[in-house]
């Protein structure tokens, strides 16, 4: 009886995420905040199901989970784009953590009380925005593609400065030193050699792919090529993450690494991914997302009112934040309604999760309070970041926002609105355009 609910409970769940992408083209509240809201009722409010349930293979879905969603939207982006939205990326991406993890670890040692390197700890585990969460809401919300480029490059990379710079800290707890320069170190050999190992298994596949689809269900070798990808640049001590980012950008831009290797190269025959492909990879992704939303919500762990005041606190000043960062962090030529956008997109998600409970599982004093708090932070930023978006449309939140990014390039909407009034009214799409 059990199974039978299980299983009719995942159809109803799955029948509800398309009904949600639906009410959001309309009532514009993302889905991603009824998702989590689903888990939080299962989870926290029920107790129905816990995490613990899931055992080690919870982590492992989210990780599947991060790796299809980067490497699918790695196939999106073209090569002009990204070479116009790097530079951009790497500013905004640096600013953002700096100045997040500052603050964060600012408020953890006066408010908290907690030490220099714990709160340092808690500041880097907090200072990056989640891609898992950024990347299908931005995708959603038909933002400009040089935006959303420059939000998957920025989630990607803050993921890696979280990941690299966390462990340092909490390698240095424990020998009671941090060395600068080997973090320092870590940071560009796990960007540099993850992006050339995600580059080569792109080309490489890409030449390998046309012998692949002659075999039968062979649909999914691409999937198991890119989680070879991840796992062996894991291994290796590299960022699986941007492997896997860079491997999608590599086969989404065969027509350009395809036509340098061809005049050395004459027998390669590089292809990309069809149509057909793109499409059983975009279901394999919002299926995943529909599940790792719920999965969120259910694991989210707050058992003292002081740990969701504080968590509450801290979420609160990086969103404000977030708008100033935006401000000085993005080019002017962005479009204003795009950097109203980014404005909001300041989610935490499960990789803040994992590293906020590294340091209660080797007994670090103080373990407790950065998890648990961390824990409140990634669940209020995500419902801040849903519900701001939706403000942002439906009340005057908006107007607000666009003000604080006055002299910012109008923005494609605004445009298509000068258009269809001009084609009902031309009189008044020239007083518009005056």
């Amino acid at each position: 009886m059990m199974t039978a609910l299980v299983i009719a409970f995942i159809g109803a769940l799955v029948f509800g995420a398309h009904l949600f992408v639906g009410m959001f083209a309309k009532t514009r509240v993302p889905d991603v905040l009824l998702l989590i809201l689903i888990g939080l009722v299962l989870g926290p409010v029920t107790h129905l199901v816990t995490p613990v349930e899931f055992g080690k293979v919870g982590p492992v879905f989210t990780t599947v989970t991060l790796v299809f969603i980067l490497f699918e939207s790695g196939t999106e982006l073209q090569i002009h784009t990204l070479r116009t939205a790097l530079k951009g990326t790497f500013i905004l991406a640096t600013l953002n953590f700096v100045v997040t993890a500052c603050v964060v670890a600012l408020a953890a040692w006066k408010l908290a009380h907690l030490g220099v390197m714990r709160s340092l700890m808690m500041g880097s585990v907090l200072g990056g925005i989640s891609p898992a969460v950024v990347i299908p809401l931005s995708a959603q919300l038909k933002m400009g593609r040089h935006s959303q480029t420059v939000l998957f490059l920025e989630s990607a990379v803050g993921d890696v400065f979280s990941i690299v710079i966390a462990l340092a800290l909490l390698d240095g707890m424990h020998a009671g030193n941090v060395s600068v320069g080997k973090v320092i170190g870590s940071l560009v050999s796990s960007f540099l050699i993850a992006g050339i190992l995600g580059a080569l298994g792109g080309v490489l596949w890409s030449n390998l792919l046309s012998r692949m689809r002659t075999l039968q269900n062979g649909m999914f070798t691409t999937a198991a090529f890119v989680f070879l990808v991840f796992g062996v640049t894991e291994m290796l001590g590299y960022s699986g993450a941007i492997a896997a980012l860079v491997f999608g950008i590599g086969l989404g831009n065969v027509a350009w690494h395809g036509g340098l290797l061809s005049k050395r190269f004459p027998t390669l025959a590089p292809v990309g991914l069809n149509e057909r492909e793109k499409t059983f990879f975009a279901e394999i992704v919002f299926l995943l997302k529909t599940f790792f939303f719920v999965y969120i919500g259910l694991s989210i762990e707050v058992r003292d009112v002081w740990w969701i005041t504080f968590g509450l606190t801290v979420a609160l000043v990086i969103f404000v934040l977030r708008i100033a960062i935006v401000r000085f962090g993005v080019q002017k030529t962005t479009p204003r309604g795009d950097a109203c956008r980014m404005a909001v997109m300041a989610p935490r998600g499960l990789a803040a999760a994992v590293l906020a409970s590294l340091p209660l599982q080797q007994g670090i004093a103080g373990g407790d309070l950065i998890q648990n708090s961390t824990y409140a932070v990634v669940l209020f930023s995500i419902l801040f970041t849903a519900v701001l978006v939706f403000l942002q449309d439906k009340t005057f939140v908006g107007g607000i926002y666009r003000w604080m990014f006055t002299g910012y390039a109008v923005d494609a909407p605004e445009k298509s609105v000068a258009r269809a009034v001009g084609e009902h009214r031309p009189e008044a799409a020239k007083a518009h355009a005056d």
